[in-house]
């Protein structure tokens, strides 16, 4: 077996997980909602721009790290945005681990 068979194989397992079936069932059912999905894509822009200004250096926007928690606090609120949060961090809590398992493997030539 070559390494871009496993690549394609991993990428199949990836994709029949309970952490992708459930996060992707879940994204398509909210971001058919106009609604939620605008609340949703006006947090994860003000999110990136706050990681955004932390990675350049510009330090921290506390009126816009406030903002954020707050859009959080309050889109948690309801029920489904809530669970689609935690589904987003549980698949990507298996991505990072997946990264993390190659990364450590090819350490010893990077």
């Amino acid at each position: 077996m070559n390494v871009y068979d496993t690549a394609n194989r991993l990428a199949y397992e990836i994709q029949e997980s309970e952490e992708y079936k459930t996060y992707k069932k879940l994204k398509n059912e909210v971001m058919s909602n106009p609604d939620l999905k605008n609340k949703i894509e006006e947090f994860e822009k003000l999110r990136y721009d706050v990681q955004l200004m932390q990675y350049t250096g510009e330090g921290k926007d506390e009126e816009k790290t406030k903002k954020l928690e707050e859009m959080y606090t309050m889109l948690v609120q309801d029920k489904q945005i809530k669970e689609y949060f935690d589904l987003e961090v549980k698949f990507n809590v298996m991505i990072a681990d997946v990264n993390k398992i190659i990364a450590e493997a090819i350490r010893d030539v990077l």
